[in-house]
């Protein structure tokens, strides 16, 4: 597998990017607590013949917080970043709390487009003040503690998958763990397990949660490009009103709400199927020379 990392930086801000396999490019928008190393989903991209960018998005990894003051300037710094790179037209794949950013980007640069993938993703307002997982994520994942959560949360992980798994499962399905269990696999411990391990928060996610008050419903009526929503009925980390309210408002949809466990749509016993969906929808929509 051809893998590629790199830094772009221009005037006062920094982006750090992946690029694996070769082919066709799909712009990866990360979810939360997540950064350019992230690779869940991938493996049918690569061996489909795409290749797939994942910039880190503002505020994670080693990109510069700056370019997050909004969406529209968080854009505007990937499209250089493409630009940099030599590549045109692309796909975008966004993930759960990369959705706005892949919907502004999608609303802004349709000439860059070809298609837009949301995958359990944020489309309006997300976490309000008032919520308690708001509050414990102010704490938790504040830039100055974030370190220190998501170290405990590595090692619980590492030694005890299952556990670690059941500790957080109401944060991901609305299931209970026992009425998922047949759809999950000691494989899907051992993926999540590896996921909990490469997650940070930086200054990120909180700057995620803020902007998800940007989205406006203009915007989502403003992208005209092919679009696929796949979300699970269970996700109870981002409800699936987010997909039926983006579907509402974006012309060109094709909906897949899911029977996936929950939030992880890339993990469990309908994965090949998710995995199989996603490429037949890029395949439809391939650039034509």
């Amino acid at each position: 597998m051809r893998s590629v990392y790199g830094t772009f930086t221009k005037d006062n801000w920094t982006i750090e990017y992946t690029i694996h396999g070769k082919g066709e490019p799909v712009l990866m928008f990360h979810g939360g607590h997540s950064s350019c190393f992230e690779d869940s989903g991938y493996k049918a991209l690569i061996n489909n013949g795409f290749s797939v960018i994942t910039p880190s998005r503002a505020g994670y990894g080693e990109t510069s917080a700056s370019i997050g003051s909004t969406l529209t300037e968080a854009c505007r710094a990937y499209v250089a970043l493409l630009k940099h790179l030599n590549i045109g037209r692309v796909h975008v794949v966004a993930a759960s709390a990369g959705g706005p950013t892949g919907i502004t980007f999608a609303a802004a640069y349709p000439e860059l487009v070809l298609s837009l993938t949301l995958q359990s993703a944020v489309t309006k307002e997300w976490l309000k003040p008032e919520d308690t997982a708001y509050k414990a994520a102010r704490i938790l994942f504040h830039p100055k503690t974030e370190k220190y959560t998501w170290q405990l949360i590595a090692s619980i992980s590492h030694w005890f998958p299952r556990f670690m798994l059941k500790q957080m499962f109401s944060s991901f399905s609305l299931l209970t763990y026992t009425e998922a269990s047949e759809r999950i696999g000691r494989k899907d411990h051992q993926l999540l397990s590896a996921m909990n391990r490469r997650q940070r928060s930086g200054e990120g996610f909180l700057m995620d949660v803020e902007q998800t008050k940007m989205i406006t419903e203009e915007q989502l009526e403003a992208v005209f490009c092919p679009v696929l929503i796949m979300h699970s009925r269970f996700d109870s980390s981002v409800p699936a009103d987010h997909a039926q309210h983006a579907a509402a408002h974006i012309p060109h949809t094709e909906v897949e709400i899911l029977e996936c466990w929950g939030h992880i749509i890339w993990l469990g016993h309908m994965a090949e199927e998710v995995d199989e969906k996603l490429i037949a929808f890029l395949k439809k929509h391939e650039q034509t020379l």
